[in-house]
């Protein structure tokens, strides 16, 4: 199942390249890319889509702390 969500308050392109590189280690996700300047998530994923997205919005707070991710 392939989705598109928005990145809000992402505040550089170094942040949202190490925010793709931790989701390709999520299990469930075959990809995730994180397009900085359209500020969106484009995520395909074989499993529980809440689950996954969990984990996706915890680890994008560890990255940047005021990231909000939302679908689109």
């Amino acid at each position: 199942m392939q989705k598109t969500y928005t990145i809000e308050n992402l505040d550089c392109a170094n942040c949202a390249a190490e925010l793709e590189n931790a989701l390709q280690n999520i299990k469930g996700i075959n990809t995730a890319t994180v397009s900085f300047m359209a500020q969106k998530l484009y995520i395909d994923f074989a499993d529980d889509e809440e689950t996954i997205m969990e984990e996706v919005r915890r680890i994008a707070a560890k990255i940047e702390p005021d990231c909000e991710i939302t679908n689109d």
